[in-house]
């Protein structure tokens, strides 16, 4: 398939490059607007909103049915390219092939690449980027300043390499969960001779919990440690897709298929069901300790979303070495990886040693 995805000429989407009409220039998505921007005279122009009683096209993406789901296996293309050629200047070039959005480097126009695939879902909604990248190095400069173990020549001299503005794929999936369970329950109890036994018994029950946008990303490109960090966003807030809003933005497809990307929402699901009735258990008991739970799940009324959600990429260097971060372009929140003092963690171990020492010192004096 690479091969064959390889060969494709690519046109681009003639209605997103929108030049500027006082002076020509190509406008991109402002995010501190909510529009369009021309990077050259400031001029700015909303993005004209869905009209449900014009074009009847909806304000924001909608549930679709998992089971009807036409397209539902992995696109992963790995290394795999595709050519495009500009619909502004005529020049070709070489993109990954998973990006669907760039800028030409003949004449600076947006790129939103017309669908040449159509084995993939489309997306059916976009969360524009709220934070420009202002605010995103500002926000990376508290997030550093305040992580306790980082050294402090990093904290003043660490530098965010250029930032990358991208929207990347992801699954919402909602569904409603029927759960059977059984388990033990602990009671503490005491002895004769003080002792503290405890006492297991059986129990069993029902479980409802209705999940609603639970997240899984459609890429295995980039760090899933990092990423899961700045979540959550908040997808309710998403607009119809309109490719005006990643104009001077990258983004991307997803590689990672609607069927694996449930699978993996599952094993999410899974934990925060196990953690409802471990809760529901331990209320109802007034106990502490709850043991050997097995539990049974039925999922009905399964409905996804395929959304685009906004990330800002970037990077520092500290003696030697790269360290990545990410920024929520809705939220603003930040993680990433950074460099820790060796020192700071062996002060802190050495002042909580004290600390226990003078507790056990003064409750067993």
């Amino acid at each position: 398939m690479a091969d064959e995805f390889d060969s494709n000429v690519v046109s681009t989407n003639e209605s997103t490059d929108k030049k500027c009409p006082q002076c020509g220039g190509v406008m991109d998505y402002d995010p501190s607007s909510g529009g369009m921007k021309c990077p050259y005279c400031d001029y700015k122009e909303d993005i004209a909103a869905p009209d449900n009683d014009g074009d009847h096209k909806p304000k924001r993406a909608e549930e679709q049915d998992f089971d009807d789901a036409e397209h539902t296996a992995n696109c992963d293309w790995g290394v795999a390219t595709k050519t495009v050629v500009c619909k502004s200047c005529g020049g070709e070039m070489i993109y990954d092939a998973m990006q669907i959005a760039g800028e030409c480097p003949y004449c600076g126009s947006n790129q939103i690449m017309e669908a040449s695939d159509q084995t993939s879902i489309a997306p059916g909604g976009i969360v524009p980027f709220k934070l420009d990248q202002k605010t995103a190095d500002e926000n990376f400069r508290k997030w550093i300043g305040s992580l306790l173990f980082c050294p402090n020549a990093c904290k003043s001299g660490a530098h965010a390499r250029q930032f990358k503005g991208i929207y990347l794929p992801y699954w919402t999936f909602d569904t409603q969960t029927d759960s059977d369970y059984t388990a033990e329950y602990g009671e503490e109890e005491q002895d004769k001779d003080g002792n503290k036994e405890t006492t297991w018994h059986k129990t069993r029950g029902t479980f409802q919990m209705d999940i609603d946008d639970e997240l899984v990303i459609g890429t295995n490109k980039y760090d899933a440690g990092i990423l899961s960090g700045i979540e959550p966003f908040n997808t309710e807030n998403n607009v119809a897709y309109e490719p005006k809003y990643i104009s001077g933005f990258a983004c991307e497809r997803y590689s990672v298929g609607i069927k694996d990307a449930w699978q993996k929402a599952k094993t999410t699901i899974k934990e925060k069901i196990r953690n409802g009735i471990t809760e529901k258990i331990r209320r109802k008991y007034s106990t502490n300790q709850v043991r050997n739970l097995n539990i049974e799940t039925e999922y009905s009324h399964i409905t996804y979303k395929y959304l685009l959600l906004p990330v800002w990429m970037s990077s520092f260097k500290y003696e030697g070495k790269i360290y990545q971060f990410t920024v929520n372009g809705q939220t603003g929140k930040v993680s990433g990886k950074a460099p820790v003092s060796p020192w700071k963690v062996a002060l802190a171990i050495v002042i909580g040693l004290i600390i226990i020492g003078v507790i056990y010192y003064f409750t067993h004096k």
